[in-house]
């Protein structure tokens, strides 16, 4: 506020956090991940050990509990993936040698839209907290929206199809996942790159071909 300039938080994963920061909406932006609405302390820890290593921290559910008021009543305005794939070899290391963090991008919309079928948030919010906010607070170029003159990047999704998230299902070649097992309903199809399909049925059929994002 001293220097009137807008600020992103990033990976929130704690009550005090959001309560501070609902109180600071006028220069602050949210960010928060799948895995604080997903996993608790301390049982994510006895079950995954340095698999669950995060920083910040995945909490107990008394945290989780009020994370979901707060994508619920809009102080959350984005949800990140924090794509961390670090390998098998290092993740098993002894604390704290072991790296925190763990791979994001896949398992983002199936954990998400089990938590829509769970009716913990609405579809509509979801697509909100995943491109139309992320485009707006970036003031990302051609993204976020459905429009004449933005790229046609989609994911299109079966909100009834039930599926086990894997290890062997993961595209990364961490090969793993702390989600490994978890039953969701609400898979991604397709995903649909500048109107061409690189995605289909969990198999990547196009090369990569990744490029700089424009901003405005």
């Amino acid at each position: 506020k001293k220097y009137n300039r807008l600020v992103h938080i990033l990976h929130v994963s704690s009550m005090e956090e959001m309560d501070f920061l609902s109180q600071h909406k006028d220069i602050a932006t949210v960010e928060i991940l799948p895995q604080f609405l997903t996993l608790s302390a301390p049982e994510c820890y006895e079950k995954l050990g340095t698999l669950a290593q995060q920083n910040p921290p995945i909490r107990d559910k008394r945290h989780m509990e009020k994370l979901w008021q707060a994508v619920t009543n809009g102080t959350v305005d984005v949800i990140g993936s924090d794509h961390a794939p670090h390998t098998l070899e290092e993740k098993n290391k002894p604390y704290p040698q072991s790296p925190s963090g763990f791979p994001g991008v896949q398992t983002l919309i199936p954990i998400m839209l089990n938590h829509v079928h769970e009716k913990k948030l609405s579809l509509e919010l979801l697509t909100q907290l995943v491109t139309e906010n992320p485009r707006r607070i970036f003031k990302i170029k051609n993204k976020g929206r459905i429009a004449p003159g933005y790229d046609a990047d989609f994911t299109i999704v079966d909100l009834k199809k039930r599926n086990i998230i894997s290890n062997k299902w993961i595209a990364s070649k961490c090969g793993y996942t702390p989600f490994d097992g978890m039953t969701v309903t609400g898979w991604p199809t397709h995903t649909i790159l500048k109107g061409k399909i690189v995605m289909q049925d969990d198999q990547v059929i196009a090369p990569h071909n990744g490029e700089a994002i424009d901003f405005e």
